[in-house]
């Protein structure tokens, strides 16, 4: 019946459609409460190396039993006493009798909730910053193989000055580079909650310890570097401050934007047919259209970026609301938005990847684009050109504007071709210049310093240094 029940019940789409093996196990049970065993076997630790009478044989115990968790206990136990850290600290001593007493010694319950989600998200920004690292690579990669494919700009998605395809990419790598320094930060700015006691006074450890501060100090340094951190904070209430779930998330959301906009550039390219998304051989575009190539990578990459933007409200009004040293009305909110945030931004990086090393472009409607639009960009170079053989500025420029205006008329009434070029020709006004036009019109002139641009992408590389041993990693997407 297992097997029919799980479908009897909502399941999270993060988990069950989308995320990666790591980010999933990262947010887990088991992870979670392993996690807070590994932190009372700290904890036990540091207070006898300080003189309190814990054994070696209760520390033997509780390590003997670090990983084995009977979760259909701690439910039972959860049921009863309407509490979840009472409930493990329960389940653990079950199974720990010598050490019973002295599991959570001095402790709140933030000792292990708080802690371990600070470990959660400094693991998770670890999953996610190879990751985009890895994209950061494709794109970069992508802008150096198209620095010098001419294409049309476009501003208010109308044809503007031209641009090369690579230029364009390298928009989005800056974007990315920006996220992969708030990834970053965000990460190496979390400290450790450590060991403060119920309202961050730490007064508990100060009476186990007889008044001793020092040793107070010294427990909380020994367990926070113990965790794998390498400062705690300062001062704490019972929580540390919610402030640094902004921190955190800020820089998720940042990222959905940037993803977003790029992937909504990937959509409107995909409609002119220019750049498409990696398609499968067998893949359905469409259940009524089979001619159809959707987007449909980007459109999931912009659907989830729209719900990580989303989630930054969550950690902003927790933290405007907490209470004094803490309120619990955090708690339900956070075991929801965290987790959430660093799942939806794991499938993002991963779907991208995949996106970004498949990416196809068609150089030849690229081109017949550019033909369309280049004969009223190339305009100013005409007038130039008859400038230098002698002609009038004013009356060139009347000649020319009037000639636009027909060819607009072929294009926009006619839905015919841009015929400007022909018209030129016909003019026995532009004789002197009629050899100079293919020239004039050569794209590669009108892509100012695109290319040069471009060549700075080198730049990006030391950035993903610290990456280099997980840049080979290929995504292949389930679904």
């Amino acid at each position: 019946s297992q097997g029919t029940d799980e479908f009897m019940k909502y399941r999270s789409p993060l988990v069950s459609r989308y995320a990666s093996k790591e980010m999933a196990y990262n947010f887990s049970d088991r992870k979670k409460f392993t996690t807070w065993r590994k932190l009372w076997i700290c904890l036990a630790k540091a207070e006898k190396a300080l003189g309190l009478p814990i054994t070696d044989a209760q520390i033997q115990e509780m390590e003997s039993h670090a990983e084995d968790i009977d979760f259909v206990m701690a439910a039972e136990e959860e049921r009863k006493l309407r509490h979840d850290v009472m409930a493990h600290v329960h389940t653990f001593a079950h199974c720990c009798p010598t050490a019973a007493p002295i599991i959570h010694l001095g402790a709140t319950s933030c000792y292990v909730g708080d802690n371990t989600d600070l470990i959660m998200l400094r693991d998770g920004f670890d999953i996610l910053l190879p990751k985009l690292a890895r994209v950061i690579d494709r794109l970069a990669n992508f802008a150096e193989k198209y620095a010098d494919l001419p294409t049309l700009g476009f501003t208010h998605y109308q044809p503007a000055q031209l641009t090369t395809v690579g230029k364009r990419a390298c928009l989005w790598l800056q974007d990315f580079i920006m996220d992969m320094r708030n990834l970053q930060r965000a990460r190496d700015d979390l400290r450790f909650r450590g060991v403060k006691g119920t309202t961050g006074t730490q007064a508990s450890f100060l009476q186990l310890f007889q008044g001793d501060h020092d040793k107070v100090e010294e427990l909380d340094r020994m367990v926070t570097e113990m965790a794998g951190f390498k400062k705690a904070y300062l001062v704490t209430g019972q929580t540390y401050s919610r402030k640094v779930d902004i921190d955190c998330l800020s820089s998720l959301a940042s990222l959905g934007a940037t993803v977003h906009k790029i992937c909504t550039d990937i959509r409107l390219l995909a409609n002119l047919k220019e750049i498409e998304e990696p398609f499968e051989k067998e893949q359905i575009g469409s259940s009524a259209m089979p001619y159809k190539r959707n987007p449909m990578r980007a459109e999931r990459c912009c659907s989830l970026a729209r719900h990580l933007v989303a989630l930054m409200a969550d950690p902003l009004q927790t933290a405007s609301v907490q209470w004094l040293e803490r309120t619990l009305d955090d708690s339900a909110n956070r075991r929801i938005s965290l987790p959430e945030s660093f799942l939806t931004a794991d499938i993002i990086l991963s779907t991208l990847q995949n996106i970004t090393e498949g990416l196809v472009v068609y150089p030849k409607v690229i081109e017949r684009h550019i033909r369309h639009e280049l004969p009223f960009m190339a305009t100013e170079n005409i007038i130039m050109a008859m400038v230098k053989a002698g002609g009038n500025r004013q009356d060139c420029h009347e000649k020319i504007r009037v000639l636009s205006q027909e060819a607009a008329a072929v294009v926009k009434q006619e839905g015919g071709d841009n015929d400007l070029l022909a018209r030129v020709q016909r003019d026995p006004y532009f004789a002197p210049i009629l050899g100079q036009l293919d020239a004039l019109l050569d794209p590669k002139t009108f892509i100012g310093r695109a290319p040069q641009q471009v060549s700075s992408v080198f730049l990006v590389r030391p950035v993903l240094e610290p990456y280099k041993a997980k840049m080979d990693v290929k995504i292949e997407l389930e679904l």
